[in-house]
């Protein structure tokens, strides 16, 4: 669709927006190719806000770029592994950050997918309270069969956005595509796979019944947790193109002066949110990838309320086992179970010494021990185990970099409520229950249950099978054979089938004996 002519001019301008913003000025030297030096010399004479921070040049330049561009800087945000911790945390700042498009245009959208009148899906639609680069948000009200009034936040989708980000992520692509090929230390990182992930995850945040279906899934999870919700989600009034749930009447986790003022105590908030993000990583393997301030609300009874679920992540119960063990063992200072997980899980190749990445584990993990709790970060923890996955050849593994964003994002809200916070004592009863639960006794000895009832079931199969293969070599035998003709055959057949009850009956019976 997009040829590379049309790639190019595309990028000429992104260049240029990048020049001007300041952005390509912060680029140090040492790390360009001196051929290209005088041009970054060239790029800080043409910069125009050259006094300006690193985070603010970088969110000017992508909010003059587009929607799509500021979407690929918050994607960025969850990649600490490709642009370094630090890097990620300035991106986190691109929420909420877009102009608003006009309320007329919102209207015409909602009508458009809902396929009647606003004035019939809602009593009152207020303007735009919040606009990001895919959607934005307006206050409403909706009349109940009862009669009695509703709040709700109705979602509406930006127009244009899709054709738009084809066109962006097509030039994206082209580039990661060059950069895999100019640069081979780089294809470690998997820059192309990076650029089809986003691409995979717009897709889905652009089409808002996936962001419905994911409220729904979270809120059968936590139903019976007694500090988290998310909001209700208004099906007959949502589409693909409009979201419309209950509004919440609570306090952003932004607004630290407010939660002091409704008497909220910030140090047990701080608790709520690292934990029950654990929790819904270890016991559901389902949980918010985008918890930063402002997706995260405090209400007046402390309890912890999370919206905006356009980007969640998923763990199976092997990556849950690794990632409990995983910080268990940094919690336990037990170097060599992490390392041995790590291999276990494939994460490293098996030309590597358990040992030599255990001592590297090592190295990561006295750093946290012996300081403070306001010293012990897990940006820089996780900062120290990127530069580790080179040297150990580790291969990007997605659904584990989204893991660890989120931890760093999780962590940063928790203190900026509570300074002092210590990620490692707050998190290790979640681990340490998950655990007991899944790999202590009471799980081995579910587990023996589980394979004595699957063997007794197939205990009670055998004589049915049996039969059904007597029945079969009656039918397979000709009208000209005897009877007598397939006694060698369902002699030992028979014998077989009933000696395999027996045995597996008697295993069993010693399973249940443990």
């Amino acid at each position: 669709m997009f040829g590379v002519f049309g790639h190019l001019l595309h990028l000429a301008r992104v260049g240029y927006v990048l020049t001007r913003e300041g952005v390509l000025a912060l680029v140090p030297p040492e790390r360009v190719p001196a051929l290209a030096r005088p041009g970054l010399w060239v790029a800080r004479l043409l910069a125009r806000r050259a006094d300006a921070g690193r985070a603010e040049r970088i969110m000017a330049a992508l909010t003059r770029l587009g929607p799509s561009y500021v979407k690929l800087g918050q994607f960025l945000a969850t990649r600490p592994d490709i642009v370094g911790v630090s890097l990620a945390r300035d991106l986190e700042g691109l929420q909420d950050r877009m102009p608003a498009f006009p309320q007329a245009i919102a209207e015409a959208e909602i009508e458009a997918a809902l396929g009647k009148p606003v004035c019939a899906s809602f009593t009152r639609l207020g303007p735009a309270v919040a606009a990001a680069s895919i959607a934005q948000v307006h206050e409403g009200e909706i009349r109940l069969e009862d009669g009695s009034l509703r709040r709700v936040a109705v979602k509406v989708l930006r127009p244009g956005i899709p054709a738009l980000f084809q066109r962006d992520i097509a030039a994206q692509a082209f580039v990661a595509r060059l950069i895999e090929r100019l640069v081979p230390s780089a294809r470690r990182l998997k820059p192309h796979d990076v650029v089809l992930t986003l691409k995979r995850t717009v897709e889905l945040e652009m089409d808002l019944r996936f962001e419905a279906a994911a409220l729904s899934e979270m809120a059968e999870a936590t139903a019976h947790d007694p500090e988290f919700s998310v909001p209700r989600v208004d099906w007959a009034n949502s589409a693909r193109t409009v979201l419309t749930m209950d509004w919440i009447d609570g306090i952003k986790l932004t607004d630290i002066r407010a939660i002091e003022a409704a008497g909220i105590d910030r140090v047990d908030l701080a608790r709520i949110v690292m934990q029950n993000f654990l929790r819904h990583a270890l016991r559901d393997g389902f949980f918010h990838a985008d918890m930063h301030q402002g997706n995260l609300f405090a209400t007046r009874d402390g309890k912890l309320v999370a919206v905006d679920l356009g980007i969640m992540g998923r763990l199976g119960q092997n990556e849950r086992r690794f990632l409990a063990e995983i910080l268990f063992g940094f919690i336990t200072r037990d170097y060599r179970r992490i390392a041995e997980v790590h291999f276990e899980a494939g994460y490293v190749p098996r030309h590597h010494s358990v040992e030599a990445f255990a001592q590297a584990l090592r190295a990561v993990g006295e750093k946290i021990h012996g300081r403070n709790a306001a010293e012990i970060s897990m940006a820089e923890l996780l900062s120290l185990l990127f530069e580790i996955t080179g040297l150990f050849d580790m291969a990007t593994r997605t659904e584990l970099v989204l893991l660890q964003k989120t931890l760093v994002v999780v962590e940063g809200v928790s203190r900026s409520l509570d300074p002092s916070f210590n990620m490692w004592t707050t998190a290790e009863p979640v681990i340490r229950d998950w655990i007991e639960r899944h790999l202590g006794p009471v799980a081995r000895i579910e587990a023996l249950a589980r394979d004595a009832g699957a063997i007794l079931q197939s205990a009670r199969r055998l004589p049915d099978l049996a039969e059904r293969a007597e029945r079969l070599l009656i039918a397979l035998e000709t009208p000209r054979e005897r009877p007598l003709a397939r006694a060698p055959l369902m002699l030992p057949l028979t014998i077989a089938a009933w000696t395999g009850a027996l045995a597996l009956l008697a295993i069993a019976l010693a399973l249940f004996s443990v």
